[in-house]
């Protein structure tokens, strides 16, 4: 059901001092930040040949992002994000097998303009998983 891994998001404290972190000290592609109001972040993608690492920086005072940070204040890695062809049918055969759907259960659009899902880490092995319909 899941295709190829198209990111790993880390939760940063400080977004211009990972930035400069990942395009100078590891000579990374990066690209500009982008903030996402739907989801309470900004984000950065780092381009990899293989993936995407992506930078999540808190956006307003009720972003999720400040929960994480709080409890991991050097930040950390906070999602894995797995591709899938149809997201409906990925969600609901997730459910039928007893995975819970975040929030309403409906997609949202995320970062790459493309329906997103998130699955409770506590259903897989304490991570935060992100579909993305591609």
């Amino acid at each position: 059901m899941i295709g190829r891994l198209n990111h790993i998001a880390i939760a940063v404290p400080d977004l211009d001092a990972a930035v400069r972190q990942y395009s100078g000290t590891l000579g990374a592609k990066v690209g500009p930040p982008q903030d996402e109001p739907d989801h309470g972040v900004t984000v950065v993608f780092i381009e990899l040949p293989n993936t995407k690492v992506e930078l999540l920086y808190p956006l307003g005072d009720d972003s999720p992002i400040l929960g994480f940070l709080d409890k991991n204040p050097s930040g950390g890695i906070h999602h894995m994000c797995f591709e899938v062809e149809d997201i409906l049918a990925a969600r609901d055969r997730l459910k039928a097998e007893g995975a819970r759907v975040l929030g309403n259960g409906e997609p949202k659009i995320g970062a790459h303009g493309k329906p997103v899902l998130f699955l409770h880490p506590k259903d897989f092995n304490g991570c935060l998983i992100e579909l993305e319909q591609v």
